[in-house]
């Protein structure tokens, strides 16, 4: 379990830097990123870890690792492009 943890803090890094190099004019600072990657990554190496049972390392590794990029895809902002239409009064 020490050996899935310190895994998937890894990977949590590791996908927060490349996202940070590959989409960063649509995240916010880079601290934000940083700190959010490795506790997605964690969080779902638990959760595949309790799903799945003890044994399976490769694949709580790879349940981090999916978790923690949804998580990391939530902090996207939209591009510059909006919608046509009708503006909404407010």
């Amino acid at each position: 379990m020490l050996l899935e943890a310190i895994g998937s803090v890894l990977l949590g890094l590791a996908l927060s830097w490349a996202a940070v190099r590959l989409l960063a004019d649509r995240l916010p600072e880079r601290r934000a990123v940083f700190l959010t990657g490795p506790p997605a990554a964690l969080f779902g190496a638990h959760v595949t870890h309790v799903a799945l049972g003890p044994g399976h390392s490769l694949g709580t590794l790879v349940g981090a690792l999916l978790i923690g990029a949804v998580t990391l895809s939530l902090l996207l902002r939209p591009t510059g492009r909006r919608l046509r239409g009708r503006a909404i009064p407010s």
